[in-house]
């Protein structure tokens, strides 16, 4: 009875916030607590919440300091030159554009939020892909599938997640996963140049100049045509080039140098003064998290806390600073306190351990040692068809339950069903690809066309380079 009843407490989790009949954190709590009153332990609710609450505090005091942190970074404009100097380094050749969209959006995802990463990704490169007459998709799905890698840190969400599954240190998820998804992103960068050397066969390179012709060109027939002009041979007058047109070209580029800009070089918030200050601390904050010289959480909190008094030495500018990433932290720390309703009366009751059992029995004996592998390869159609939430509370407690009981640790488990992240980001589950394509002017069918055979190959480069490391 417990079996079924879990399966139907997930199963309508799922369903109903695929079909966006409830938020993600109202089905977290509201369901869980509907199926404890059926399964008859619902005096025991506050028990297992509290439970919850209790293990997942470090987790969700890891992703609220970690989003203040990194909101603050690109406020005092310590990505600006990254930004700046990519966009130097693409220049007109397609092959390098392609290049510099996956590396601007595995840089800027280090904030882990999807839809900040696309607005400042696109925001960037859409000019240059617009007047290059590049393929929009490209630019779509390579910042996808970076920003799918990226979405592993730590603070990104996935990793959060499992952890707060399987009560797990996010860190040990985490850390060891480096060289398997480093190889990952090292995919993403040679497809993007593989990608970009057929966008620049198909259109060829081009220099600033003379896509600035062009446009004058059209701009000017456009003008002559609406004013009346007199024929094709006035219209094209104007475009030959004259005795300053040196100069004039000299100026057009130092505009179209100005309309490239992402981020605002003049917003209030830039700290120019204090950059390499800020520099030195994201370094050593990245640096002890690696070595684990703290908790995540505890590092986290000690940076934030440096960033905001350093750089907004004035209480109303650091209250600015945190109400302006307050919708971030309060949707990704309220998912987590809601996600301690779920597992812990999946837990409590013992839905889970007879889940898990029917599990082990369904699955084919030879398989029981391989269930990371198997999850591994499940993560990538399951975390594409439902969301984050569902695959990582619904789904992996049941997979690491069965995989137990074979001898395969919660951390192997953990860190396979990291996986699919690559794909998960295009799915259609995901707001933050609506950003991605609203802004970039693409057909979400497109998108979805060309992204995922591409996603699903770095998917699973990621697992085989945790299998032959030896990590999952």
């Amino acid at each position: 009875m417990l079996t079924i009843l879990g399966f139907a407490m997930i199963a309508t989790f799922l369903v109903l916030i695929m079909m966006k009949k409830m938020s993600p954190i109202a089905a977290l709590v509201l369901i869980p607590a509907l199926f404890c009153v059926f399964v008859g332990k619902g005096a025991k609710l506050g028990d297992y919440v509290i439970d919850g609450v209790t293990s997942l505090a470090p987790t969700a005091a890891m992703l609220m300091f970690a989003i203040v942190y990194f909101g603050v970074m690109i406020d005092v404009g310590l990505f600006d030159p990254v930004v700046r100097g990519i966009l130097k380094f693409a220049k007109a050749d397609p092959m390098r554009i392609v290049v510099g969209t996956a590396i601007l959006a595995a840089i800027v995802s280090l904030d882990g939020d999807g839809s900040t990463t696309f607005m400042i990704t696109v925001s960037a490169m859409y000019p240059l892909y617009k007047r290059l007459k590049m393929s929009l998709v490209v630019m779509t799905g390579v910042a996808a599938m970076a920003n799918g890698v990226m979405n592993t840190l730590p603070w990104g969400g996935p990793t959060a997640r499992a952890a707060t599954a399987l009560k797990l240190d996010a860190s040990d998820i985490f850390v060891p996963m480096i060289p398997a998804l480093a190889v990952g992103l090292l995919g993403v960068f040679v497809l993007s140049y593989v990608l970009g050397k057929r966008e620049r066969k198909r259109l060829g390179v081009l220099t600033l100049d003379q896509i600035l012709v062009e446009e004058k060109v059209e701009e000017t027939e456009t003008v002559l045509v609406g004013a009346g002009g007199s024929g094709t041979g006035d219209s094209k007058a104007p475009v030959a080039t004259g005795g300053s047109g040196t100069d004039a070209d000299a100026e057009d580029e130092a505009g179209d140098a100005e309309r490239f800009q992402v981020l605002d070089p003049n917003r209030a918030t830039l700290r120019p003064k204090l950059y390499w200050f800020n520099a030195l601390l994201t370094l050593t904050l990245l640096t002890a998290m690696i070595m684990e010289w703290l908790p995540i959480p505890v590092l986290f909190l000690i940076g934030a806390a440096l960033a905001l008094t350093v750089n907004f030495p004035h209480i109303p500018d650091q209250k600015a600073r945190l109400a302006a990433h307050a919708d971030n932290v309060l949707n990704v720390s309220g998912m987590v306190f809601a996600a301690a309703v779920f597992t812990g009366v999946l837990q409590g009751t013992g839905m889970v351990d007879h889940m898990a059992r029917w599990m082990v029995d369904v699955i084919p004996e030879g398989m029981g040692p391989h269930m990371a592998l198997v999850t591994g390869i499940l993560s990538l159609p399951l975390t594409y068809f439902m969301s984050n939430d569902g695959f990582y509370f619904g789904v992996l407690p049941v997979l690491a339950e069965a995989g137990a009981a074979h001898g395969v640790t919660p951390l192997e488990m953990a860190r396979a069903s990291l996986v699919g992240q690559p794909l998960h980001m295009s799915s259609p589950l995901v707001p933050a690809v609506y950003v991605l394509v609203g802004m970039a002017k693409v057909e979400f069918g497109d998108h979805t066309k060309f992204v995922v055979k591409w996603a699903a190959l770095t998917c699973l480069i990621i697992l085989g380079a945790g299998i032959l490391f030896g990590i999952i």
